[in-house]
């Protein structure tokens, strides 16, 4: 059999053409390298800089003030807070408020100028080693800095010797700086995100596909109920992926579980719904598997590479900050994290749970409107 160029056009004829009738399709095919292009070149940072930090000076001094100009001044630091008492600090490290917490100790410039051994207590949220680590290896030699101005040229010139005083650093949550501590407990998010949107998306596009879907809608059954009937076996399927990562990441991994456990299984409560939502409106939007799996697969790009959990959230640009800040799998990796490795309380973890119950709500909105219109 001879092959006919008149035949072969006509083929790649009928495929341009159906290209172009699957808008969606042809969309898709372009939008997604420009989102990786974007997302790699410009909002990945491995060496975050501009990290929060909270100060508590204990005494008023030009040696106090000047370590704090000089953490202002550098790149790896933005303090953006002045805590009070040892609690108010623990609470902001805790919450994840910050990432450096800094006690400049009362008897501080006494024991500089006497030669007596000073120290500066700097607490490091270890919980994610790579956004920490090159942080703490410039705060080491930063104090020294700032003081050899102040012993050189100042009225104490000459009063203190190169080993008078030391940065004591504290790596909390995470003091051996494991990465899997950080990696594990983020992987539920990432799990649960690819699996239950996709699951969701495609069960009820195979439907429509099928015309089965058209013997629901001839039904009286409320939108509300073939949402709630469709997802509820998802539900379960997520809590049982829930408890089999939390088991291996325990015995496999040592993750600790040092508690948090109603903070933690509300925002899985939180995190399954939305994410069995969400995959629910895109099949209201899609026309095909292909089509919902493509959508999908628009979502979950950015869960993974803007939410934390494969690069440093601090150290993305603002932009990029802004866009993780509306992705449900932000918060519910900050809630996983903060329970496991934290101990975090409800009342913590409130700054997360908050955004997704938002989520949630407006996506079930979106889905049930989305559903009423195809049954019109």
């Amino acid at each position: 059999m001879t092959l006919s160029a008149t035949r072969v056009l006509a083929v790649l004829a009928k495929e341009f053409k159906q290209l172009t009738r699957d808008r969606l399709t042809y969309a898709m095919m372009l939008a997604m390298p420009v989102m990786q292009l974007l997302l790699f070149g410009y909002a990945i940072n491995s060496e975050p800089r501009h990290l929060p930090t909270a100060v508590l000076a204990q005494e008023d001094s030009v040696f106090a003030r000047s370590i704090l100009a000089s953490l202002d001044n550098s790149d790896y630091f933005d303090l953006v807070a002045q805590a009070r008492t040892p609690d108010e600090l623990d609470g902001l490290i805790r919450r994840g408020e910050v990432m450096f917490a800094i006690t400049i100790p009362g008897d501080f410039t006494r024991r500089v100028i006497r030669g007596d051994a000073a120290q500066i207590l700097v607490e490091a949220d270890a919980t994610d080693p790579t956004a920490s680590g090159a942080a703490l290896a410039a705060l080491a030699a930063l104090p020294r800095e700032a003081l050899s101005h102040d012993l050189r040229d100042g009225p104490n010139r000459g009063s203190a010797s190169s080993g008078d005083f030391e940065v004591v650093i504290h790596r909390r949550y995470n003091p051996e700086s494991i990465t899997a501590y950080n990696i594990v407990p983020g992987l539920l998010g990432v799990i649960l995100s690819m699996t239950l949107v996709m699951m969701t998306s495609l069960s009820v596009t195979r439907e429509i596909e099928r015309g089965t879907m058209e013997s629901l809608l001839a039904t009286p059954v409320q939108p509300l109920e073939v949402m709630v009937g469709k997802l509820a076996p998802y539900v379960l399927v997520g809590l049982v992926q829930t408890l089999l990562i939390l088991v291996l990441a325990a015995t496999l991994f040592q993750v600790p579980m040092a508690g948090g456990w109603v903070g933690l299984a509300l925002g899985v409560a939180l995190f399954i719904i939305g994410s069995l939502a969400l995959g629910f409106l895109i099949s209201t939007v899609a026309r095909s598997q292909l089509q919902a799996m493509q959508m999908s697969m628009f979502y979950i790009l950015p869960s993974i590479l803007l939410s934390g959990f494969m690069f440093p959230f601090a150290g993305m640009p603002a932009w990029a900050q802004a866009i993780g800040q509306v992705i449900p799998v932000t918060h519910f990796l900050r809630i996983v994290r903060g329970a496991l490795l934290k101990g975090q309380g409800l009342e913590d973890m409130w700054a997360a749970l908050i955004p997704l119950a938002a989520f949630v709500l407006g996506v079930t909105a979106l889905a049930m409107a989305r559903y009423r219109r195809t049954l019109d």
